[in-house]
């Protein structure tokens, strides 16, 4: 079964974005979407992480179309299921940055795994408050706050544009592993296409189109 089936999908703004695009994305399986920036490359993210509506076209998530799930059904699958990983870092900033790790803990009802913290290299600064944190620091406290829901469909839109190249690669390293052991999947935007082919399937989005490159 696939983790997430996309169908047909159309979607405008001003102009026609894209246009009768499917995808599928299986369990331990990353897909990288790459584009030029106005693509549409977000967008389709948002709308295939049930942030965004379709103009056309339907979204299943886990053998379910969304379109048909109950509000209460929805938001236990964002809640439980989904994880988001987007440039901007929706940490609460009144929080440290392990208080804003309790909070998706307790809410999951999952515990916070140290080791990834170390390897995040965040160990030491999760203490502190999200304003005291680089840009950096508080993108990673951001991607181990996501995995310790322990989602079964991760949606990531450039999450290395903060992180030196070292911490990039551990970071994709963290991402690949997590899919791997937990039957889960990856959806990731990037502008990086040596990042992008690290992943196992890579499409462009281009002429209203997606194209696979690999």
């Amino acid at each position: 079964m696939n983790l997430l089936s996309a169908k047909h999908l159309s979607h405008t703004f001003d102009y026609e974005l894209f246009s009768n695009l499917s995808l599928d994305v299986q369990a331990k399986e990353s897909i990288a979407i790459i584009g030029i920036s106005g693509s549409g490359k977000s967008t389709l993210l948002n709308i295939l992480s049930t942030l965004l509506t379709p103009n056309e076209g339907s979204v299943s998530l886990f053998g379910e179309d969304i379109s048909k799930m109950s509000k209460k059904r929805l938001a236990q699958i964002k809640r439980d299921e989904l994880g988001l990983v987007f440039q901007s870092h929706y940490l609460f900033k009144g929080f440290s940055g392990m208080e804003n790790l309790e909070v998706a803990a307790i809410l999951s009802k999952q515990s916070i795994d140290d080791e990834l913290l170390n390897r995040l290299n965040i160990d030491e600064s999760i203490h502190q408050k999200v304003t005291e944190l680089s840009g950096g620091q508080q993108q990673r406290v951001s991607i181990a706050r996501v995995l310790t829901k322990q989602p079964r469909m991760l949606f990531v839109d450039e999450p290395t544009g903060n992180l030196d190249k070292s911490t990039a690669n551990e970071v994709m390293n963290i991402f690949f592993e997590y899919i791997d052991s937990h039957n889960a999947g990856m959806l990731l935007v990037t502008h990086d296409e040596e990042l992008a082919h690290k992943c196992h399937k890579v499409y462009r989005l281009k002429d209203r189109a997606l194209e696979e490159v690999k």
